[in-house]
């Protein structure tokens, strides 16, 4: 009995050391990809080619428009826009803003609560319905009343956000999160602030099978990325947050009177 069980304590140790090894090895990894990233531009993110594949299952075709710039052909405008929209403190912060990530989860959790009494009632309403019909009737499966989804908002900065569309999934969970702020840590340990930007503004999504600044500006306003004026570059920025969506109404009273926040926004911003 003790053998089997000093055998037993043996293989767990022997699983929890190849565990560590593979965490340090994937880590190593990561960092050796974003130390690479300071001399060579990434070809492709995790998210681009993930969403090829969905692009290629769902309808039979790969839609991908991208054009690598420097840093320089990108508009001022542009970096100016997207900073005041999406990350006000890049220039400042350490690649996390916990303030707003602790904002972020305050807000969904009301947000998740307030959605848990809505599918609540929800569903005494369609219990109470059936309460008066033939028992026939009761007998035949009721169809579910529909769930409402919370609205989730997130706290991310510029560099989470570029950590997680280079080389993670869109899931939700705590160990992926992790990740990511490994990842980020590591982005701005061994890459420039305006590296960072440079390499973000040109693989983030704007639209189906649209990634890039440059791809972008040519899509929606046909010029290039290094012409785009203030109240377009508004636009994209105004726009990053759900592109897929935003893009079907580029010209939406919502993306227009935001876009004029934003631009109103850009003159206090702070350019690496």
């Amino acid at each position: 009995m003790k053998a089997a069980w000093a055998r037993g304590v043996r293989q767990f140790g022997r699983l929890l050391v190849l565990l560590a090894v593979s965490l340090v090895a994937l880590q190593l990894y990561f960092l050796a990809r974003v130390a690479l990233m300071a001399v060579v531009d990434p070809q492709s993110t995790a998210f681009q080619r993930s969403e090829a594949w969905r692009l290629l299952i769902e309808k039979h075709q790969i839609a991908w428009s991208q054009r690598w710039v420097s840093y320089e052909r990108i508009s001022p405008n542009l970096k100016r826009a997207v900073i005041a929209s999406e990350d006000a403190g890049f220039a400042e912060h350490s690649g996390v803003e916990w303030d707003a990530l602790e904002k972020a989860w305050e807000r969904n959790q009301k947000a998740e609560a307030r959605v848990a009494k809505i599918n609540e009632q929800l569903e005494r309403r369609a219990s109470r319905a059936t309460r008066g019909k033939p028992a026939a009737a009761k007998a035949a499966p009721a169809a579910a009343p529909p769930r409402v989804q919370p609205k989730l908002v997130g706290g991310s900065t510029i560099t989470q956000q570029l950590a997680k569309n280079l080389f993670l999934g869109g899931e939700r969970s705590l160990l992926r999160k992790g990740q990511e702020f490994a990842v980020t840590f590591m982005l701005e340990s061994l890459l420039s602030k305006q590296r960072i930007l440079e390499i973000y503004l040109n693989s983030v999504e704007w639209g189906e099978g649209v990634f890039g600044a440059e791809a972008a500006a040519r899509h929606y306003f046909h010029v290039s990325a290094a012409q785009l004026g203030p109240y377009a570059a508004a636009r994209l920025a105004v726009m990053l947050p759900a592109p897929k969506r935003f893009e079907r109404r580029p010209d939406s009273p919502y993306v227009a009177g935001r876009a004029g926040t934003v631009v109103a926004r850009m003159g206090a911003v702070e350019v690496p």
